[in-house]
């Protein structure tokens, strides 16, 4: 009788034993709701304990009890190894989910896409569109001067601002970064572009990279293929060892912050360091933050005899040897 006490009672222990240890894995693989089909923005801090972030979870009713939470990440040896950030969660999902996100470090990423050729003020507008971000401060970094030093900057004037190396790409970021972050993406983007090769052929013709970006700059905005964008190139550097203005019609755009290609006679005579028709050689600076076609095209022009080129509406560019024959091509493609 005694023995069968013993047997029972032993088995009563462990059954119970195996109902707790069931129940617990229930718990943590069966989510709170299976119809919640809203996400949550839950962001953890550097410095929150494992027990806090689980009574925020159940607080903001993600999962079904914070002690599962805990327990199941003590078990895990994962207590310790929870990464801060703003996560996407829902209450249909488990706790085991739940703490494996987190303990991926799998956030909330945003997406910015910057168009080749827009201005700073253009990519100004664009983050006024995103919660948490300011076109204004966008402009005033880009104004100034950032107190980290990029190679890439090396020969810039520092009194020409940051607009033309604003690399255009997409951007991923964690949730929450900020207009310096997108900066120097950008810039850190454009400098890993920027190959030796290229630096190397720079050199040799003589150039700074500020040069470069400003001829970019201006090719970016005139024509848009890439064997286009090669010749107009070697036509407009032409025109600087000649001596002849590079009368750009998209300097004057930039003074008159317009986007047209109708330039007035009046505007033409409107004094600006950028103005191309008055001034000659280079603006002062970039007029736009080029791509790496434009780019490419300012290092390595593509030799040919013409010295004018318009664009049709179509967008293709019609090129000239002499004045009378560029006359004869704007009759025939913009009248």
């Amino acid at each position: 009788m005694i023995l069968e006490d013993i047997v029972k009672k032993n088995f009563s222990t462990f059954a119970i034993l195996i109902f707790l240890i069931s129940l617990f894995f229930f718990g943590v693989n069966v989510p709170r709701s299976f119809t919640e089909k809203e996400d949550i923005k839950f962001t953890i801090f550097t410095g929150d304990g494992i027990e806090q972030i689980g009574d925020r979870l159940e607080e903001e009713g993600i999962i079904i009890d914070s002690i599962l939470f805990t327990t199941y990440a003590f078990l895990n040896n994962k207590h310790q190894s929870l990464q801060a950030g703003t996560y996407l969660l829902n209450s249909n999902m488990s706790v085991s989910m739940v703490l494996d996100k987190i303990y991926k470090g799998i956030v909330v990423q945003e997406r910015i896409t910057i168009i080749e050729g827009w201005r700073a003020s253009e990519i100004a507008n664009y983050l006024d569109e995103f919660n948490g971000l300011s076109g204004d401060i966008f402009l005033d970094i880009v104004a100034s001067e950032l107190p980290k030093e990029l190679a890439i900057l090396y020969d810039k004037p520092k009194s020409r601002g940051l607009q033309g190396y604003l690399f255009p790409d997409t951007y991923f970021f964690n949730y929450g970064f900020s207009e310096e972050d997108l900066i120097l993406a950008m810039l850190t983007n454009l400098d890993n572009r920027l190959l030796p090769e290229h630096r190397e052929e720079i050199e040799r013709r003589g150039k700074t990279i500020f040069e470069i970006i400003t001829m970019a700059s201006l090719i970016e905005e005139e024509v848009r293929s890439h064997q286009d964008k090669g010749m107009v190139s070697d036509i407009l550097w032409r025109r600087i060892e000649i001596g002849m203005p590079l009368q750009v019609d998209a300097t004057i755009a930039f003074i008159t912050r317009k986007r047209t290609t109708r330039i007035s006679i009046k505007e033409t005579r409107i004094e600006s360091p950028y103005n191309t028709y008055i001034n000659r050689g280079l603006p002062v600076g970039p007029i736009s933050n080029p791509g790496l076609k434009s780019i490419l095209a300012a290092i390595y022009p593509i030799p040919n005899d013409y010295l004018f080129y318009l664009s049709k509406p179509t967008g293709e560019t019609v090129f000239s040897r002499n004045f009378q024959e560029h006359i004869g091509a704007k009759n025939r493609y913009l009248r």
